[in-house]
């Protein structure tokens, strides 16, 4: 008997949610980051065995919009909780009680016929007293399915995760061909991998109001790749930070984002990347689409 199914993935932002699909899967397909609100799109990552499909959404974190890019996030996130056959909801240790930005997702969850796994993450960080109390406060507001206290970074506790997931899949057909493991286009991850470069490199005010625009993709005869990108932010003198002194941070960005593409892109990578001021760019409506992040 075959398996598939859809699971949603959902939490605060920056608790661990693309990590532990990375983990899960064993391959690298989202970005992680030290930074909140690092996913802005629902990112499709396929596991495929014997005799299960798992298909994990990785959503945006739901959070308290400031922008339209912020609510085109947070809608995104909450869309998906209707749309699966399985939810994981993640979160992290709390001093007592429930997390205040815990507090709306877990309403949300309670009025769900889907079955609700609770994952407490980052255990390692945390005192096991703190740990326990957190499982105890978040048991008695939501029936959950499953709650298992894990550390997604180091694997604790993880093994049995992908064994749980399949008991409550129904019966199904494979959706996709069995050595696919993610629904997204090249284009979208080599841009994600340069913002994610960009994250790791750039100040805590500037990388939310910056974006990755695929301008030009090419594959070569020899399989080796010529790739143009535009880092789009909202300031002028975050552009100058961008770029660094004597253009090196820039340069780095673009090393670091070479590497990773050279691996799943199968060849090597000419890229050359441009920074470009596009000011409010996150309530800029036209922007928003043509960047990918409304319909």
């Amino acid at each position: 008997m075959f398996k598939s199914g859809f699971i949603t993935v959902v939490g605060r932002p920056n608790v661990g949610k693309s990590t532990l699909i990375n983990h899960l899967m064993g391959a690298k397909l989202s970005i992680v980051s030290n930074k909140p609100q690092t996913t802005r799109k629902n990112l499709n990552a396929i596991y495929t065995d014997e005799d299960a499909q798992i298909i994990f959404v990785d959503t945006p974190g739901i959070h308290k919009a400031k922008n339209k890019l912020g609510e085109y996030m947070v809608h995104v996130a909450r869309e998906s909780l209707n749309q699966v056959d399985l939810v994981i909801f993640i979160t992290t240790a709390t001093a007592g009680g429930i997390h205040p930005g815990d507090a709306k997702i877990m309403e949300e969850l309670k009025g769900l016929k889907t079955p609700v796994f609770l994952l407490v993450n980052k255990i390692d960080e945390f005192d096991q007293d703190k740990v326990a109390k957190t499982l105890e406060a978040y048991a008695k507001e939501v029936d959950f399915a499953e709650i298992i206290p894990i550390s997604a970074l180091k694997g604790k506790n993880t093994e049995n995760i992908l064994e749980l997931v399949k008991q409550h899949m129904p019966e199904g057909p494979m959706y996709y061909p069995e050595d696919m493991v993610a629904d997204v286009h090249l284009r979208f991850m080599a841009a994600e991998t340069i913002r994610e470069k960009a994250l790791k490199l750039l100040q805590q005010e500037i990388p939310h109001g910056i974006a990755v625009e695929i301008t030009s993709m090419k594959e070569k005869e020899n399989g080796n790749w010529d790739i143009e990108a535009d880092i789009i932010c909202e300031k002028d003198s975050h552009k100058g930070i961008i770029i660094g002194k004597g253009g090196q941070t820039l340069k780095k960005i673009g090393t670091w984002s070479r590497e990773d593409m050279e691996v799943y892109l199968e060849g090597k990578v000419n890229l050359k990347t441009f920074v470009k001021v596009r000011k409010e760019w996150r309530d800029n409506d036209t922007l928003l689409k043509e960047l990918g992040y409304k319909e």
